[in-house]
């Protein structure tokens, strides 16, 4: 029979993920409203800004982990959600039965995509070979990282502005007919989104510590080890906004923002190992954590380059109940969470 003591992590580990998905969802919805009223891209958006936005609690609870002595969690964590965020992929593309998601995706995805794999390679590299000694706080490992995401941010944003600057010349004329009140209101209206921005930020700041300190618990209660507890409870619970972001943007028909916001999501996973490395204090991050997790990064590269090609293969014809890449994502995630455990 469970005791009381031993259910507190779980009630807190389901009320904090509770807040996580209902922050992280106003942070989507209020990264959008700021998005739209700046001007910014449709793909740009997705890939940074929701992307960002979504990951807040990865990098929340990661460094949490970090700072509690937990490296293992901290890792599985991010290269968990990686895994489950194609897993999410899949399962969008089986909800919405009148096309597929990535036919309607644009191609430009394929460079985000092809980043979020480059990444998740060099940090699975890291954690097998290890990293240098930390200098100023950070180990080269992690360094290059974020220094990679940073220049391939770049690329995307130097991709899409010819399009987006062909866009924003179309609204001029309009633009000009809504001087006055329009952008009066406008103006309210950006404010209003970014105070909800900054309120969900900190309700995320708030609840990722009591996540991560509760997953801790629930894996020394359990017996099973924090690598697959990050990957596996930790993993899927950070990924909700995802989940929930990528379900509202596909009945919305901007199946853009929901496929830039998942890979772009994956790609700032293996950044976010910079912040965690920074706030771990025994070492450089990739030199304490188990080899476990390069099988888990490879697994994730896997299930990345099924989607990738799902996207670049344009295909007209629907198959009855699901297509042969998203259900070789859903199966593979399940097989690679199983051979995790073991």
């Amino acid at each position: 029979m469970v005791s009381l003591e031993g259910l507190v992590p779980w009630a807190i580990f389901i009320s904090s993920a509770a807040v996580i998905v209902y922050a992280g969802t106003k942070l989507s919805h209020y990264g959008d409203q700021i998005a739209t009223l700046t001007g910014l891209g449709g793909l740009w958006i997705g890939v940074v800004l929701m992307a960002g936005a979504t990951s807040l609690p990865e990098i929340f609870t990661d460094v949490s982990a970090a700072l509690m002595n937990k490296p293992n969690l901290a890792a599985g964590d991010l290269f968990g959600s990686s895994m489950a965020n194609m897993l999410i992929l899949g399962i969008i593309d089986l909800m919405h039965r009148q096309k597929r998601v990535w036919e309607k995706a644009a191609f430009e995805h394929a460079l985000s995509a092809a980043l979020a794999l480059f990444l998740t390679a060099l940090a699975g590299f890291f954690v097998l070979f290890g990293s240098d000694v930390k200098h100023g706080g950070v180990s080269y490992g992690s360094m290059l990282l974020l220094l990679f995401y940073m220049f391939g941010m770049r690329l995307v944003f130097r991709q899409e502005s010819s399009k987006w600057r062909q866009q924003e010349q179309e609204k001029v004329v309009g633009a000009q007919a809504a001087e006055g009140p329009a952008q009066s209101n406008k103006r309210g209206a950006l404010r209003r989104a970014i105070i909800g921005f900054a309120v969900g930020a900190l309700a995320l700041l708030v609840a990722a510590p009591f996540l991560a300190s509760s997953a801790g618990q629930i894996a020394e209660q359990s017996g099973v080890s924090t690598t697959f507890i990050g990957t596996a409870l930790l993993g899927i619970a950070t990924s909700l906004p995802e989940l929930v972001t990528a379900i509202a943007a596909v009945r919305l028909g901007a199946f853009d923002l929901a496929v830039g916001n998942l890979f772009g999501s994956n790609a700032f996973n293996m950044a976010a190992f910079f912040f965690v490395d920074i706030a771990y204090q025994g070492g450089p991050i990739f030199n304490v954590i188990t080899d476990a997790h390069a099988m888990t990064a490879f697994w994730g590269i896997l299930l990345m380059s099924a989607a990738l090609m799902g996207i670049i293969y344009r295909v007209e014809k629907r198959y009855m109940l699901i297509e042969p890449d998203s259900f070789a994502i859903i199966l593979g995630y399940c097989i690679g969470l199983w051979l995790l455990f073991q």
